[in-house]
């Protein structure tokens, strides 16, 4: 599941957010497997859509991430859950999306196959109201 701002995300709901206030972002895993998962990375790269088929990945002066977009993850039990967190701070209005990747250090060990269907995350950062 992933959550923003406390609102679980699917792909079809976008959360709204206010430029300059820190958005706190929520990551859990839940390892259905028989065996322990890990260690691998998971890593939150912000993007745009430009809706032509083109994505801007280049957004280090519209979004900051409070801490870092990496969460290092020695393990995950079976039929346990693991939850991380972190803060993203836009710094422009506009519609982003969250692209969320696994990353293995052992190619023997197999992720869920469900934590590579993980919802599209749409954010919508706005003007704060006055």
């Amino acid at each position: 599941d992933i959550l923003i701002d406390g609102k679980l995300c699917d792909c079809d709901i976008v959360v709204d957010c206010k430029v300059g206030d820190p958005i706190p972002l929520e990551v859990k895993l839940t390892n259905w497997s028989k065996h322990s998962v890990g260690p691998f990375a998971l890593t939150v790269t912000p993007y745009q859509d430009y809706q032509n088929g083109v994505h801007n990945y280049e957004l280090q002066d519209a979004i900051t991430f409070v801490g870092s977009n990496t969460f290092y993850i020695d393990s995950v039990k079976p039929t346990k859950d693991s939850v991380y967190f972190g803060a993203l701070l836009f710094l422009y209005t506009g519609d982003f999306y969250l692209n969320i990747k696994f990353h293995e250090d052992n190619c023997s060990r197999e992720l869920p196959l469900s934590w590579f269907c993980l919802p599209s995350v749409h954010i919508r950062a706005m003007e704060p109201m006055v």
